[in-house]
């Protein structure tokens, strides 16, 4: 009889036992699922985009900003933020709806579970941004260009493929009320013969007044103007010693763009707009450079000697191959230009436009194809395209010459020039007591 009640109560202790271990089990199955099926959607949160201007640990904490990110795909990520953030405040709901769960589980797990999606984003939010800055790093382009002017620091980034004008250029100037208080073009240049215009790096301040010093003075004549043309800076230093200079001078046209090489190009737009909108009646504009000697006498009776239309006058380079090496300073990239040849131009330390061509050259400029090298671009796409003449001068040198009296006197354009030559040839063109009976050529070979 007793082992029979003894064998009674092991088959209710073990009865007892499956039975409270099939309720813990189920219990326990009811409360893994509730977790772990949300969990799936926060290891999905890793695929989510990131916005560029804003972080997540902000986003994520509720915190306001006033950033707004300028990628297309912004709205598409605030989205996938809020998404997040539901599916965050999912999972806390499900743990808080089990009362059976001791306070103390609550109170530990949930932090947990934020701290580990807060790691995720913050994670995602900086190796995104890594990515940006190493494409940002892999598309800059080595300095290069058409003049030794250009000596800023400050380069931009050239897409690597086609782009239209347009979408890099910036119209307006820094200063458009320059020539209402200079009046560099009276009467939008109606009494005006020739208007020359000078590009000139910004920390050229030597080459600027030694230009003023000497063959400027060419600007005090009822029929010439003359000007500086400049681009902007983010040096704050050199942009107040630019405003002082241009407050004593008032001789300087700034445009919105940044001086490098690659944007030797949006400096002679910028200039082609200035003339267009302040001296549209101009009869010729000269195009210079501040390394150059300019002989505006001699430029004058070039002029009055020439009374063609739609034409642009220089130093005409044809049959030119684009220059591929990637060392070279006028490299050209096949994206820029694919041809074998450039049409012909005229090189870039100076040459004459008439004025009739340059609203022509402003529009149609915006609606072409980007060419870092300005003459190109100007004197021989552009000029190609719309069927303007191109005369070759020989007056034009746009090289460095031997500094000879004669051959001095007899050249328009000298390249090369120091600021203190500037004053020397300045003498030689005005000393009467030179005489010059030969061609300038002669002078050139040392024949004087």
């Amino acid at each position: 009889m007793g082992n029979l009640n003894t064998n009674k109560l092991k088959f209710f202790v073990i009865l007892s036992a499956v039975i409270l271990t099939t309720i813990f089990t189920i219990i326990y199955a009811s409360f893994s699922a509730s977790v772990n099926i949300p969990q799936k959607h926060i290891n999905s949160v890793d695929g989510f985009p990131m916005a560029q201007n804003l972080s997540f640990s902000e986003k994520l904490n509720g915190n306001s900003s006033n950033h707004h990110a300028s990628t297309i795909g912004n709205q598409h990520t605030e989205r996938s933020i809020k998404s997040a953030e539901k599916k965050l405040s999912f999972v806390h709901g499900r743990i808080v709806d089990f009362p059976a769960l001791s306070a103390g589980f609550n109170q530990l797990e949930k932090p947990d579970i934020m701290a580990i999606m807060r790691r995720k984003l913050i994670k995602y939010q900086a190796k995104y941004e890594m990515k940006a800055r190493k494409e940002k790093k892999s598309h800059r382009s080595l300095p290069f260009g058409r003049s030794s002017l250009q000596k800023s620091s400050t380069a931009p980034v050239l897409p690597f493929h086609q782009v239209l004008t347009v979408s890099l250029y910036e119209p307006g100037h820094l200063n458009d009320e320059i020539d209402k208080q200079r009046q560099i073009c009276k009467h939008w240049g109606s009494f005006l013969k020739l208007l020359i215009l000078i590009t000139s790096a910004q920390s050229h301040s030597m080459e600027r007044m030694s230009i003023r010093h000497t063959w400027m003075h060419y600007a005090s004549r009822r029929d010439v103007g003359m000007a500086f043309f400049l681009g902007s800076t983010t040096n704050v230093d050199l942009n107040d010693s630019l405003n002082q200079e241009n407050y004593i001078y008032g001789d300087m046209i700034r445009g919105n763009f940044i001086d490098s090489y690659l944007n030797l190009t949006l400096k002679t737009i910028s200039m082609l707009e200035w003339v267009n909108t302040h001296c549209p009646r101009v009869k010729y504009i000269l195009k210079t450079d501040d390394d150059m000697f300019i002989n505006v006498p001699k430029l004058l009776d070039f002029i009055d000697g020439h009374k063609d239309k739609r034409t642009i006058y220089g130093r005409v380079v044809e049959e030119q191959e684009p220059e591929r090496n990637m060392g070279s300073k006028y490299f050209v990239p096949y994206h820029q230009f694919r041809g074998a040849e450039f049409p012909k131009y005229t090189t870039g330390g100076a040459y004459l436009l008439t004025g009739d061509i340059v609203h022509e050259l402003y529009m149609e400029s915006l609606n072409t194809y980007y060419v870092q090298l300005e003459d190109v671009f100007t004197t021989g796409i552009m000029a190609e395209s719309l069927n303007i003449n191109r005369v070759h001068a020989e007056n034009f040198r746009n090289v460095r010459i031997t500094l000879l009296p004669c051959s001095i006197r007899n050249a328009i354009s000298i390249h090369m020039i120091e600021p203190h030559e500037q004053y020397e040839l300045w003498r030689i063109l005005l000393d009467p007591t030179i005489t010059c009976q030969k061609v300038w050529q002669d002078a050139d070979a040392g024949i004087v």
